[in-house]
């Protein structure tokens, strides 16, 4: 039943309730005498701008207003089409890296192309995805968003779709805009204020200069702010039964101490649980068979949102040098910060068996814990460094993007001439928490600080070792010189059949320059002996750059008068990657061409038929392919954190390798690219995906739209998700191996998590839009509903089982919302008056399946105190939110807008994940929102 739904509106006017479909509007369009011909995304034959063959939503700029959108993050990752992108919750302990993208259904920011003004923007890393960040809102004119697959126009990679954003232009006033943003409780204000004003009209001046600039602030949100989130001792009911998160963390102070026996078992305790029969303040109890520690409750020490500041420029000319030629260039500069914090430094040190710290402080305990001393063979604390302060990222982005050209009409045809440079560059910063380690060895050595003790009195001796310096930094640079052009083909019995042709040249470049710190020692800096504290060492150049052009031709007949067929078909080069960063193991050697060089042909074909003038019938299907990005394939073997979640140890006595088991704990990761040739280096990843769809308008009121939309790929180029070599570490054997950390001063066991070309995934689902409008004795009622339904979103490795994660927390620590939907109703009672109030919803989820073995969860036992560690199995609740609007146009030339989100101030719904999103527990932040109730009010003013 659900696949017999197809196809949704070409054109979504989106935001606030303000909705009209496309095709109304392209109707009123023709009625005007002067009938523009524009290029829609999709396709590069300009045309009339009614509905076409594929589905494109587009967010005009009064919609963009009316959203209450901050920012053009929160602009587009409310489209119920878009799932799966990141969201500056994850920046909190650096796993989104300050980043904020797109994603179409699902698919991933990767495989979703990011343009401005059509053209390319340099990406935040070695592929193609786009820092959002990067764009200023307040220089966006409109967003046009074609959730079909367009890799036959725009390049191999644009699997998922494309967002393009059009900038302003042709502006003559001055116009000063003005956001504030808070929400009922603490934390999380924003503001943005924006000033723009154009000079010249073209077309009577034959020239336009706009100017544009914008600051926007957000302050941070912290845990201990929300009772849903403040800790992770969170009690909760399930099935009549009591229960209680137990998310805490190992390393805690005062210190605990991991002993490896010489059987090959791990056992952990602390010194002071055992000395004092009572925890630390801020630490509760575990008590297991291989733990008798008191470990760190780190949930009320991180943030839920994170600080961030942007400031953009914006600039545009155009200049009519004849009336069939124009001149234009663009600038757009933005720089970017984002502040991240997350718990105090969690730190591992060799204890040595020597040390008469451990003489002082576990020798005394191990006859009580039952632990004959000949028999332990190595040693470590497990340290929380809570009077260094919480661990902060501080993230600078700038961003440099010009564009220039000439555009105009030849012979009948028309033509675009463009160069586009764009740079990226990112700066990760030590911004508090972390510590050198040299100087905190010292600070130790003389006294000044001791593992053992309590928290609260070392503030002072451990503020010299504190690190404020950079991490590492990001440069990307992107060129591309693009020639395009369109027009009348041949006339046909239905018609003229309409050309466009185009080809383009593009360079790529990616520099990844970790700080001396961050590689701590190496060959390349033998008299370097710093490591940081909070973080792992071990991090390696990338110098990476690679050349790809390609051409691509467009063909739309009029079969009948009521039926048109687009045929579209492209070639793209890609060469191998030019890495300047050769290692063997820990040395650098001579730069080498690494990885294949890949070309392949796309198409797409679809039509568009109109029986009657109230429906449109439409269908298209297409291929695509994306090449390795460049440091899947020269990235060295180097530090990737530790595993999200928490497993036991993958070796077993006799193995070696068991010499350094912990028990159950989070354990080292490696990460590393494939730099190999043939059939032994990574292939493109393939795809196939067609849309079917329809738009019926029975009355010139009502609007109904469905989009029925699959994609298939294979060879996909993946990472081994953390929990396939724990759960089945006899088949993964060879992943896992030990290695010397010099920050821990101590061999580790780590696991390699590299990259396969084996998946396969497939995505589908329908997306819809529906609107209609009557009067009533009030005013002007308009109806819109927008939203998506997933009916798969899997990944295939061979030999594994099918990974699916719509309506269910996967082993990527995933999940597709099966249904996301928007219903908004606004009412306009005059020229100065409209209401709006939206529905949002996001359907529930099966959460993150936990095992006693994760020792995260407790019963609580009848007299209210915790009981043994369990599992269980439930789901998240659905995720509802109610917003209301109210919009005065006081004066023609100012527009005042008072809102409410959040309406109810309903709370995210509790999920117990252990992973994936980031360090906040009770809830997940890539799905809901923490602020809670939030009052805004906007104005802008033209003069």
């Amino acid at each position: 039943m659900v696949e017999k739904m197809l196809s949704r509106s070409v054109r979504l006017m989106f935001v606030g309730g303000m909705a009209m479909s496309a095709s109304l509007m392209a109707q009123q369009a023709l009625a005007q005498e002067a009938v523009q011909r524009v290029e829609i995304t999709g396709s590069a034959i300009k045309r009339i701008a009614v509905e076409g063959a594929l589905p494109v939503q587009t967010l005009s700029n009064a919609d963009i207003q009316k959203s209450g959108a901050k920012n053009v993050e929160d602009l587009v990752q409310a489209l119920p089409a878009m799932q799966g992108f990141t969201t500056s919750s994850q920046s909190v302990n650096g796993g989104g890296g300050g980043v904020q993208n797109a994603s179409i259904h699902s698919i991933g920011a990767g495989y979703t192309l990011v343009l401005l003004n059509g053209r390319r923007l340099a990406s935040y890393g070695a592929g193609s995805a786009v820092n959002l960040s990067a764009i200023p809102i307040a220089a966006v004119e409109r967003v046009e968003i074609l959730t079909d697959g367009a890799s036959a126009l725009y390049g191999s990679d644009a699997i998922a779709g494309v967002v393009n954003f059009i900038l302003k232009k042709n502006q003559t006033e001055a116009i000063v805009e003005g956001t504030f943003s808070s929400p009922q409780e603490s934390g999380a204000r924003s503001s943005n204020i924006a000033i723009s004003k154009g000079f010249g009209n073209l077309e009577t001046d034959r020239f336009n200069v706009l100017l544009s600039y914008s600051h926007d602030h957000q302050d941070e949100l912290n845990a201990s702010e929300r009772s849903f989130a403040k800790t992770g001792l969170i009690p909760f009911t399930e099935n009549g039964k009591r229960y209680s998160q137990y998310q805490l963390a190992v390393n805690t102070t005062p210190a605990s101490v991991t002993l490896n026996m010489k059987d090959k078992t791990a056992f952990t305790f602390s010194p002071n649980y055992i000395k004092d029969k009572k925890c630390a303040a801020q630490t509760s109890y575990i008590g297991s068979t291989l733990d008798k520690s008191c470990w760190f409750d780190y949930s009320g020490t991180v943030m839920l949102v994170p600080k961030s500041d942007r400031d953009s420029l914006f600039a545009s000319l155009n200049v009519k040098i004849n009336d069939d030629t124009t001149f234009f260039a663009e600038a757009v500069g933005s720089k970017f910060k984002l502040e991240g914090r997350f718990a105090p430094p969690a730190q591992v040190s060799s204890l040595k068996l020597t040390d008469p710290a451990y003489a002082k402080n576990v020798l005394p305990y191990l006859a009580e814990l039952g632990i004959d001393p000949t028999q332990v063979a190595k040693a470590q604390t497990n340290l929380r460094l809570v009077d260094a302060g919480g661990r902060a990222y501080n993230y600078e982005t700038e961003t440099k993007h010009l564009a220039l050209g000439v555009n105009g009409v030849l012979k009948g045809y028309d033509y675009t001439v463009s160069y586009t440079h764009s740079e990226n560059d990112q700066t990760s910063n030590y911004a508090g928490g972390f510590l050198s380690r040299l100087k905190y060895n010292a600070i130790k050595a003389a006294g000044g600080f001791d593992p053992f003790a309590f928290a609260g009195g070392s503030q002072a001796a451990l503020a010299p070792a504190i690190l404020h310096e950079p991490q590492d930094t990001t440069k990307v640079k992107l060129d591309v010189l693009s020639v395009r052009g369109s027009g009348d083909l041949v006339k046909v019995p239905a018609g003229m059949a309409q050309i466009a042709v185009g080809a383009d040249m593009t360079k790529q470049s990616y520099l990844f320059s970790p700080s001396p710190i961050s590689q701590g020692p190496n060959p390349q800096q033998p008299d370097f002996l710093d490591t940081p504290f909070g973080s792992a060492p071990g991090s390696k150049f990338i110098d990476a750059s690679r050349k790809n052009w390609g051409t691509f031709a467009e063909v739309l007949v009029p079969v009948l008068k009521n039926l048109d067929v687009t045929a579209a078909l492209r070639y793209d080069s890609y060469d191998a990657v030019q890495n300047g960063k050769v290692y063997n193991e820990d040395t650098l050697i001579a730069p080498a061409e690494q990885g294949n060089k890949n070309a392949k042909a796309t198409y797409k074909l679809s039509a568009a038929f109109r029986p009657v003038d109230t429906l449109l019938v439409r269908a298209s299907y297409g291929t695509g392919f994306k090449v390795a990005d460049m440091d899947q394939v020269t990235q060295p073997i180097s530090d990737g954190g530790v595993t999200s979640g928490k497993f036991s140890c993958p070796v077993k006595a006799p193995d070696p390798r068991a010499d350094n088991c912990k028990g159950t704990t989070q354990y080292d990761l490696l990460v590393g690219g494939n730099p190999l040739k043939g059939d032994a280096g990574l292939k493109p990843e393939l795809s196939k995906q067609y849309t079917v769809g329809f738009r019926i308008e029975p009355v010139s009121s009502l609007s109904v739209g469905f989009d029925f939309w699959d994609v298939k790929m294979t060879d996909q180029i993946t990472k081994l998700p953390e929990t396939f070599p724990f759960e089945n570490p006899a088949k993964y054997n060879g992943l896992f191996s030990t290695v010397y950390d010099a920050g821990q001063e101590q061999n580790k066991l780590v696991t390699l998590l590299p990259w396969f070309n084996l998946a396969e995934a497939r995505y589908q689902g329908i997306d819809w839009d529906h609107s209609f409008r009557t009067a009533t004795p009030i005013g002007a009622l308009t109806l819109n509903w927008t939203g998506t339904y997933t009916t798969k979103s899997e990944v295939t490795i061979p030999g594994s089982p099918v990974e699916s994660n719509v309506g269910r927390f996967d082993a990527y620590s995933t999940v597709t919302s099966r249904v996301i939907t928007r219903v908004a109703a606004t009412l306009k009672q005059s020229a100065m008056f409209s209401h709006t109030l939206a529905m949002n919803y996001r359907s529930g989820y099966h959460d993150q399946v936990i095992s006693a073995d994760d020792e995260t969860l407790k019963e609580i036992n009848a007299d209210g105190s915790y009981g043994a560690f369990v599992g269980l199995a439930r789901d998240v609740a659905a995720f509802t939110t109610y917003d209301w609007q109210t919009r005065i146009e006081a004066k023609k030339n100012l527009v005042l807008t008072l809102g409410i989100k959040n309406l109810l101030n309903t709370d995210p719904p509790l999920s117990i994940r252990t992973s994936g999103g980031g360090n906040q527990v009770g809830y997940d932040g890539r799905y809901a929102s923490p602020l809670g109730r939030q009052f805004y009010a906007t104005g802008s003013f033209k003069f």
